[in-house]
């Protein structure tokens, strides 16, 4: 019965979704007692598409087998955890996730967008009803959740066996809060060309809910990074898959659009660029999810591979994304442009780095999409691998970390340039002598990672270049600067974390490119191999029981150059329901660096066993939730959480209905 309930709750949201989607688009001008009416709608929404989805979660808990999602995507013996994560780990659960994101932050926009203008929130709510109808119309009559079996099978055919890890509870649902979340952003650009209300406090009320939507995809970028390097079983952290690529571009135009949204809340410039980035990030985000759905990629990452809903999802983002560019192409001309400024000032800085990103942006959408319209238009199958991307995004994003430390310590309007300069001086001294002392001491593999340290460093230090300047530290007394470092603003110190925790990702990005050694080679139990100041002993191989899969475990012992001892175990599991093996890879974390080993298939009664020495790669992800402690540290500033003004005591007389 809780089935038939939860259907039946996400087709009442969907009719009140279309309701209000009409109301909000058609009758905006209605004001305060039309955006009443739609807050409550929105947030009748969020409860009802809710209850559906704790509904799919409760018959994939007790493993209802009449429900055919159940069947194809769970077993009665998977732990708890992977039941619930196997309610995403499929097209129809995932896009009712979606769905449940979507309307949460519509929800969101109605309790915490009652100081915004009435006619400007009309808008914004309609829009999100919008997408919410579309989406949930595709699950409906596409792509229903709730499909039972006509008699109920007494097990389930379970999950992908590499889908059921922690990893993977974790990663979608952060990596669809970023996606979804730049809707609100999608909206209120809609919402401001069509009302033509564009100012500085409509950038003030943007700015949040971008930050909102990165911290969430730099987080679950991350963890989507960090699974795949230990649960693959082949030590990579990024290999420029089509879907990983397809969640880096919304990535990329989200961190553009929350600097020029920051132009635009100081400067009230750079206005048209800004909506068109609300539109073409969340239009990038849509992307993913057809490539994800639409059956044209084979990936771990997809769902789908209907052919038939991946043209009704085309259609879908046809009509979106054609019907905002054509709004955009329309009303671009009829917004104001804002305050004039110099080439060299803050403005300008934040402009280029606008550039190279939106740059970089193409540069990944080209050789992600084109080898797939090339196939479909020509049949020629052709492949646009890691050595196009590097060679691309890293002749991008270097002059970009060249000039990125000098922003933060221009001027708004006009900078001195020498000046900013001037102040990064012990920056640039302390970055040549650290790049020079670990090139000499560590050897250089490749002709690049020189460079490449030095951009690290060179971010990393530059950060802190604007909080040792605003702090006087070293031109007062002590006592008095630590009092200037703890009055500074929050926004100034989220921004030297953003830019530190960018320095240190590229750190172990380079480190680990530069320095990473390998060894494959076959052990038997008692043998002993070498690598990188390391003794791996093979100890023993045995057969362990799991919950729903038995393991071949292999134990090893692991010396350290300081004599320290550690005991690894690597398996290769074989899963009851499917038959399907994995591999878990047995890492060793030594400060930053990780020893990772992985058991591969028994030759002639020997073990294929490979080892990774990864120096500093730690630093990729600590770099990555650094980046993510700024943002979250940037949403506590009260000034970045203030969308309109509050009104006065003197309150201005109401216009004439």
């Amino acid at each position: 019965m809780s089935i038939e309930l939860g259907h039946f709750a996400l087709i009442l949201a969907f009719a009140i979704a279309v309701v209000s989607a009409v109301g909000g688009l058609a009758l905006w001008r209605r004001g305060p007692r039309l955006a009443q009416v739609l807050g409550q709608a929105a947030i009748l929404q969020f409860v009802l598409v809710a209850l559906a989805f704790l509904a799919l979660v409760q018959a994939f808990v007790v493993s209802d087998f009449s429900l055919k999602l159940a069947v194809d995507n769970s077993h009665s013996l998977k732990p708890l955890i992977f039941k619930i994560s196997g309610v995403w780990g499929n097209h129809e659960g995932s896009l009712l996730l979606w769905i449940l994101i979507l309307v949460l932050f519509g929800a969101l926009v109605a309790a915490f967008g009652r100081r915004l203008p009435a006619d400007l929130l009309n808008l914004v709510l309609g829009t999100q009803s919008l997408l919410t109808a579309a989406f949930a119309g595709f699950a409906l009559f596409t792509s229903n959740p709730f499909a039972r079996l006509p008699s109920a099978p007494f097990e389930g055919t379970d999950l992908n066996p590499i889908l059921q890890d922690v990893g993977l509870a974790i990663h979608p649902p952060l990596l669809y809060a970023g996606y979804v979340g730049f809707s609100i952003c999608f909206s209120f650009a809609i919402a401001a060309l069509i009302s033509g209300r564009i100012d500085q406090a409509w950038a003030r009320w943007v700015r949040p809910w971008t930050m909102l939507s990165w911290v969430f995809l730099t987080l679950g970028i991350a963890m989507g990074s960090y699974w795949a390097y230990y649960e693959l079983g082949w030590g990579g952290w990024w290999f420029w898959d089509p879907v990983e690529n397809a969640s880096f571009m919304p990535w990329l135009a989200g961190t553009a659009l929350l600097h020029s949204a920051l132009v635009m809340e100081k400067r009230n410039a750079l206005k048209i660029w800004t909506v068109f980035l609300s539109i073409i990030t969340f239009s990038l985000s849509l992307l993913g999810t057809f490539l994800v759905r639409s059956g044209i990629l084979t990936s771990v990452h997809t769902f789908a591979s209907d052919p038939t809903r991946g043209l009704v999802i085309l259609s879908i983002l046809a009509v979106l994304i054609g019907g905002a560019f054509a709004l955009f192409a329309l009303r671009a001309g009829a917004l104001r442009q804002g305050g004039l400024f110099a080439p060299v000032s803050r403005e300008g800085a934040l402009i280029l780095n606008n550039l190279f990103l939106a740059t970089a942006v193409g540069a990944i959408l080209v050789g992600t999409l084109y080898p797939l319209l090339l196939d479909a238009l020509t049949g020629t199958t052709i492949s646009v691998g890691a050595p196009f991307f590097n060679l691309t995004f890293g002749a991008l994003m270097a002059p970009l970390l060249l000039v990125l430390p000098f922003g933060p310590l221009l001027a708004w309007k006009r900078a001195d340039l020498l000046a900013a300069a001037q102040r990064l001086v012990g920056a640039a001294a302390l970055t040549l002598f650290l790049t020079i002392l670990i090139s000499a001491l560590g050897g250089v593999s490749i002709s690049m990672a020189p460079i490449g340290l030095l951009l690290g460093f060179w971010v990393s230090f530059g950060s802190v270049a604007e909080v040792i300047e605003r702090s006087r530290l070293g031109r007062i007394p002590l006592r008095d600067s630590l009092r200037r470092l703890i009055g500074l603003p929050r926004s100034i110190w989220s921004t030297a974390l953003g830019h530190l925790g960018l320095g240190l990702t590229v750190l172990g990005i380079v480190s680990v490119t530069a320095w990473e050694s390998e060894r494959v080679t076959t052990l038997n139990p008692g043998e002993t191999t070498q690598l990188a100041g390391y003794s791996i002993a093979f100890d023993s191989f045995g057969t362990v029981a799991g919950p729903n899969y038995m393991a071949e475990t292999g134990f090893f012992t692991v010396t350290a150059p300081d004599g320290g001892l550690a005991n690894l175990e690597a398996e290769r599991r074989i899963y009851a329901a499917s038959g399907m093996p994995t591999t878990e890879a047995a890492i060793q974390t030594y400060g930053l660096s990780q020893l990772y080993l992985q058991l591969g298939e028994p030759i002639d009664d020997t073990h294929v066993v490979r080892i990774w020495h990864k120096p500093y790669i730690l630093l990729i992800w600590i770099g990555a939730l650094v980046m993510s402690g700024a943002g979250v540290l940037s949403l506590t500033d009260r000034r970045l959480r203030v969308g309109a003004p509050r009104p006065s005591a003197r309150s201005l007389p109401e216009p004439a209905e």
